[in-house]
């Protein structure tokens, strides 16, 4: 596929977004690959996302991603949604098809499983249980699997919408559900900066479990030290944040960029 006949746009839409590390990592891709175009922030409040997707044809973007608050709220506005996405309930990416329709994605799955295979690449999912901490759209892209999330009632809809082996467990209950477990997932942005740490204590958590955590800044979260000092291993939410970008810039680009030692050590030193 060549773009020789125009200059190639792409972007991050959230409120706020000045904290995505996106626009490093796809730029760094245009460059790598001889593309001529730019990825960029766009701060976009809640109520103008219509408005803004809508734009996107007529201002010859490509697509964009998608962050917080705007993941689930796509789905109402895009023509189409796959099938993925629709079942987790939330967009991280739009693809602007040649009739200037909107189709919405979900990569952060893709991007969460390539990010533990890449850091831990002996580790197997039917090991034992899995208990994820949230109930939001990051949750829904890394779902026996126990749920724990501070409004029972959101993990309690989220475990009948999935369905399969979840079970939902109140916020009580979060220190015993560790018992036995095979891998801790936080999936919410208890950690990152500016949010407080996550309030769960690791007594009950076997030292043989991984401790996953989607938040990418700051690399490690105060959970990810804990369980690194008692001896658990660790995945940050960085290598999710590099793979859940390559199905992306492949749908608007062309290309299958690569996540290269280079590339991670210019985003590990912003983060």
């Amino acid at each position: 596929m060549t773009h020789a006949d125009r200059f190639l746009l792409a972007g991050v839409m959230g409120d706020p977004v000045t904290h995505s590390r996106s626009p490093k990592l796809h730029n760094y891709w245009l460059a790598k690959y001889g593309l001529t175009g730019a990825y960029v922030p766009l701060a976009v409040m809640p109520e103008h996302l219509r408005a803004a997707l809508r734009a996107l044809p007529a201002l010859g973007f490509s697509g964009c991603n998608l962050t917080i608050p705007h993941k689930e709220a796509a789905l109402e506005i895009v023509d189409q949604v796959d099938p993925l996405a629709r079942r987790i309930g939330a967009v991280n990416c739009v693809v602007v098809a040649a009739d200037g329709s909107l189709e919405g994605r979900n990569h952060d799955a893709f991007g969460y499983i390539e990010s533990v295979r890449e850091a831990q690449p002996a580790w197997r999912a039917d090991l034992g249980p899995i208990v994820v901490v949230g109930a939001g759209g990051g949750a829904r892209a890394v779902l026996e699997i126990r749920l724990v999330n501070r409004t029972s009632k959101r993990s309690k809809a989220l475990a009948r919408e999935l369905g399969g082996p979840i079970i939902a467990l109140s916020w009580e209950e979060r220190a015993a559900a560790l018992e036995g477990a095979a891998m801790l997932v936080n999936a919410t942005n208890q950690g990152m900066v500016g949010e407080p740490a996550l309030d769960l204590a690791l007594d009950r958590l076997p030292v043989s479990a991984l401790v996953s955590d989607i938040v990418y800044i700051p690399r490690e979260t105060a959970l990810l030290a804990a369980a690194r000092k008692r001896g658990n291993r660790t995945v940050n939410g960085l290598g999710m944040l590099l793979h859940q970008a390559r199905p992306a810039f492949h749908a608007w680009f062309g290309v299958m960029p690569e996540v290269t030692p280079e590339l991670r050590a210019m985003i590990e030193a912003t983060t």
